[in-house]
Parts: C-alpha cells; structure tokens; sequence
C-alpha cells in the first residue's frame, strides 16, 4: 500500500487533484491539534507540529491512500487581520463546495466550549449540506472519569449524532482506530 505523502500548498480551493479520489477536509479552530491528529492517523510525520497557532495559512493537501485530506487554516486565530480572516473564510467554503469532498474532519479541543467561530462553521455546514465526523482532540488532557460526560455534553451542545463525535488523543493514539474507520466509511458512501 502507497504510504500517506505531502502533494502541496495550494493558495485556492479549486486546485485539480490527480488521479481524483474523494477528498475529506480537516478543519478546526487555530492550535486544536490538527497537525497531531493528521500525523496519528498517517502513522508518520506529514505535518509540521508548531507550538505556534496560525501557522496554517493556505490549502495543504495531503494524498491518504485511498483519498486526500485537504488541510484548512484554523479559524478563530486572533492574530489574523480581517482581510487575512476573509480570505481563510473564503477559502474554507469554496472547499466545501469542492464536487469530490465526502466530509469534513471537524476538529474540537476538548478543554474548550464550542465557540462563535464554532457556531458559524457549523451554520455553514448545514447551509452547504456537509456531511460532519467531528474529532475531539487531546482527550488525554481530562482524567478518564469526565472524559465521557464532556463528550456527551460536546455531541449535546452541537446536535450531533454518537457516531459522528469520536474522543481521540494523538499523544496516547485513543481512538485513532475508530477515527479511520469513520474517515473510511465516509470516503467509501462517497466511491458509491
């Protein structure tokens, strides 16, 4: 099997990929741990993990096997001019618009309560029809007792499904297995 590799930053959501395969975008708010759970999921470094938040700052596409992950700037980051936000606002809903996108990879800290940025994000989920598989990153960072009560209270608050929230820790690799089923049953809806 082709092992994950980094294809290139693009600076538009309508870079053709080849050979076309179904596509899952990873989005979450700046310093939720994308490149970590991006790594854990490839088995490898492909992401450069930075302390920084923000660094993100155009398309990243990464080819996955059997699809691509399309890796977005975070949002919320609030050293970021409006301008530069517009842009990344731009650029997130022209690549859910994107014809071979099966879902998106919806990233959430665990620690933190789904914020504003949060809320509009998910507006435009449901405005666009976008099919949502929401991780909750460094579940490591709550004691294992209050781990399944603030997932519960996470897939409450967002009106999500039980089988589209999975708790996962990059650091510990928790559920990092259940996280690829999911990607892999979204990629497969998406081949049928």
């Amino acid at each position: 099997m082709l092992r994950p590799y980094f294809v290139g930053w693009f600076p538009s959501a309508d870079i053709p990929l080849d050979p076309p395969l179904p596509e899952i975008a990873l989005l979450g708010r700046s310093n939720v741990g994308k490149s970590s759970l991006l790594n854990a999921l490839a088995g490898q470094r492909l992401a450069k993990v930075s302390g920084t938040p923000g660094k993100t700052r155009a398309l990243t596409v990464y080819h996955m096997g059997a699809y691509y992950f399309l890796d977005l700037p975070g949002y919320g980051y609030a050293k970021a001019g409006q301008a530069q936000r517009r842009e990344f606002g731009t650029l997130i809903a022209r690549t859910l618009d994107r014809v071979r996108l099966a879902g998106v990879l919806w990233l959430l800290d665990v620690r933190r309560d789904p914020s504003p940025e949060d809320r509009v994000i998910q507006d435009l989920f449901a405005a666009k029809g976008t099919r949502v598989l929401a991780a909750v990153t460094k579940g490591d960072k709550l004691p294992r007792g209050p781990r399944a009560g603030r997932e519960r209270e996470l897939r409450e608050t967002l009106r999500l499904d039980s089988d589209q929230l999975i708790m996962t820790s990059a650091r510990a690799r928790e559920g990092i297995p259940e996280l690829k089923e999911a990607i892999g049953a979204l990629v497969g809806e998406a081949l049928e």
